[in-house]
């Protein structure tokens, strides 16, 4: 068994990675922390049974910690993995990093972005991005390893793979995308209670969202070149789930296209194309490590229509997070993680 902690695990993304790893056949857990629940056990806290419903919050001291863990996730506020990190890496723990901290290659990006100092500069160059697919070899030889958003999750994954091969124009990406509730984290806020966000659906932070530059860095990577994309996220009326249209301007036939999108991910456990014609939708994937694509063109108007889905607290967080894990630790990347989705 490897032992594994997580800090900040009273929030939605460290709560998940618990009941994920609950399942686990390799990892343990070993530690949680999370100031406000300091003391009391997860069963008394939230009502968990189970494997760990005993298993005592504690504050997060990296020092305790890391006598304990060979791994470690950080599910804490951006400026606070920052911080952390350094202190696990030097007693030798892996770290995923669930914050945007390590996400940006760029410092004074990520500084514009979150308006926030980066401090941990010498540890920058240690960091990789974690979308499993596309930076795989390199995680492979990493210590920490920046997870990505959810909503880049959705988005990058469709498109890298096609700006890469010069499948689709640089110019004129434009992603709409529409996320659960829980995607805004566990806030007390009128914004994000039942009633003013049941029967409700409403755009947000338009033209201002953090995820853009996090997704325009790694899409200018595989371009060659800068790119920008029109980005605009709204709040379902739902818990979970991220569903993503993304227009484009193929290059190439829609038939090609799907063949090469076929091919790319041939083989990958969580990432599904699906048929031409088949739009996937939000319960197919809930619950599950999945991200499953579609293609559609508009020939008339000369437009492709890209169409993704990912569970965002999954895919797009906690379950991409342990593959990460796995990966740096040399499992088979699917162990522990669920592609049977909730479907009701």
């Amino acid at each position: 068994m490897i032992p594994v902690a997580i800090v900040g695990a009273s929030g939605y993304t460290g709560l998940e990675l618990i009941r994920l790893l609950s399942s686990h056949p390799i990892f343990q857990i070993s530690a949680i922390t999370s100031r406000e629940f300091a003391g009391k056990s997860l069963s008394s806290a939230f009502g968990f049974s189970g494997k760990y419903g005993d298993i005592v919050f504690e504050m997060p001291e990296p020092e305790s910690i890391a006598e304990r863990a060979k791994g470690v996730f950080l599910c804490v506020p951006a400026g606070s993995a920052q911080e952390m990190a350094p202190l696990f890496l030097k007693r030798r723990l892996k770290v995923v990093d669930l914050s945007a901290d390590f996400r940006f290659r760029d410092i004074s990006l990520y500084e514009r972005t979150y308006k926030i100092p980066f401090k941990a500069r010498e540890y920058l160059d240690r960091a990789v991005y974690g979308l499993c697919e596309i930076y795989r070899q390199a995680i492979r030889d990493a210590e920490l390893v920046g997870n990505p958003g959810c909503y880049p999750t959705s988005i990058l994954l469709p498109l890298i793979p096609l700006l890469k091969e010069g499948l689709i124009h640089k110019e004129g990406i434009i992603a709409d995308s529409k996320s659960g509730t829980s995607g805004a984290g566990r806030k007390a806020e009128n914004y994000y209670s039942f009633c003013e966000v049941n029967e409700d659906f409403k755009a947000y932070k338009v033209a201002s969202h953090r995820h853009t530059p996090e997704m325009e860095e790694k899409l200018s990577d595989f371009a060659g070149e800068k790119v920008q994309i029109v980005f605009t996220p709204h709040l379902l009326p739902i818990n979970r789930g991220i569903l993503s249209t993304i227009y484009v301007k193929f290059r190439a036939p829609l038939e090609r296209i799907y063949e090469y999108l076929q091919e790319y991910y041939k083989g990958e456990p969580f990432v599904e194309i699906m048929p031409l014609g088949a739009y996937p939708r939000l319960s197919e994937v809930r619950g599950t490590n999945m991200c499953k694509i579609a293609l559609f063109e508009d020939r008339e108007r000369n437009q492709g229509i890209i169409i993704s889905v990912i569970d965002n607290l999954v895919k797009g967080a906690s379950g991409q997070a342990i593959q990460n894990m796995n990966i740096l630790f040399a499992l088979p990347e699917d162990t522990g993680l669920p592609r049977s989705p909730l479907f009701v």
